[in-house]
């Protein structure tokens, strides 16, 4: 996700789109020459409605950031919800569950580190599946080399380690250190984390239907072609910053929404799913009162990953 810097806005804005913008530059110019040394008077097209054709291309590029916005905002939705819920769980884990009158309370720590654990381990493998890289660096502070192996056989690890902190809820509650209510919360903030990663990998496995990507950048192109041939009878040499300025704003929407469309795709558009998982580590080892801990993640060039 990139970190806005309003001191450098408009240099990052021109970036964003800087070689297309600067082709169609070079093409108002030339346009332009071509019009005033007499090649060009025939393809003249003042008559066209420039402005009618702009509003239905403005529209359309319009529904098509909508929808790419209300995908990347859900996602963002869905990782807020996986924060609360690991931090319910890490809460439900170091305050609801108790050892029986004589029981070795270091035995009942190690379980609630390695309850935590499993949690933590979760929302770094979930980072990993969505963006599709290798996740096992992240884990191996969190799993033992025996889990490790056994998750490399896995295909969706994060549902494969979410199993694993079930059958611990379930061995917690046969040995007694909750009851079945305080099961049936526990289990519910699993079920709802289980929800959250459903959400994420339909956004993920759902792309965009390329009608619309390819329609409105399509339609975009024809328009910044077709700009200049309509301007330049009555701008003459002005029609190079008129079609630039107004060719820089439709093409800018139009890759904003095609950055938009995947937010799991681990480019600078991305949720900052890196920051996310580390403030779910720190919180959630703050829980279990360990005190060295990882530093949270910071802007790397303008870029929060």
């Amino acid at each position: 996700m990139i970190a806005p810097q309003h001191r450098q806005l408009v240099l990052n804005t021109l970036r964003y789109v800087g070689w297309p913008l600067l082709v169609l530059l070079i093409y108002d110019i030339a346009v332009v020459i071509a019009y005033k040394e007499g090649y060009l008077h025939w393809a003249a097209l003042n008559q066209i409605p420039v402005s009618l054709l702009g509003s239905v291309i403005s529209i359309l590029v319009a529904f098509r950031n909508t929808t790419s916005y209300a995908r990347w905002w859900e996602a963002r939705t869905l990782w807020g919800s996986i924060v609360n819920n690991s931090r319910s769980w890490g809460r439900q884990v170091t305050t609801v569950l108790r050892s029986p009158a004589g029981q070795d309370s270091v035995e009942l720590r190690q379980l609630q580190q390695r309850m935590v654990y499993y949690q933590i381990a979760w929302v770094h493998a979930l980072r990993a599946h969505l963006r599709r890289t290798d996740p096992w660096e992240d884990l191996t502070a969190f799993l033992s080399e025996e889990e490790l192996a056994s998750l490399r056989q896995e295909k969706n690890v994060p549902v494969a380690i979410q199993q694993r902190q079930s059958i611990v809820l379930r061995d917690v509650l046969d040995r007694g250190l909750i009851d079945a209510l305080q099961w049936r919360a526990m289990d519910e903030s699993l079920n709802d984390l289980v929800d959250a990663q459903g959400g994420a990998e339909r956004i993920k496995n759902t792309p965009m239907p390329r009608q619309y990507d390819y329609l409105p950048q399509l339609c975009v192109q024809i328009f910044c072609i077709l700009l200049p041939l309509a301007m330049g009878a009555s701008m003459g040499w002005f029609t190079p910053l008129g079609s630039a300025l107004v060719g820089f704003i439709f093409l800018t929407l139009d890759k904003i929404g095609r950055d938009l469309e995947d937010p799991f795709d681990n480019t600078v558009h991305d949720i900052p799913l890196t920051s996310i998982t580390r403030t779910i580590e720190i919180n959630l080892r703050q829980m279990l009162g360990e005190t060295n801990l990882p530093e949270a993640v910071v802007p790397v060039r303008n870029v929060l990953w």
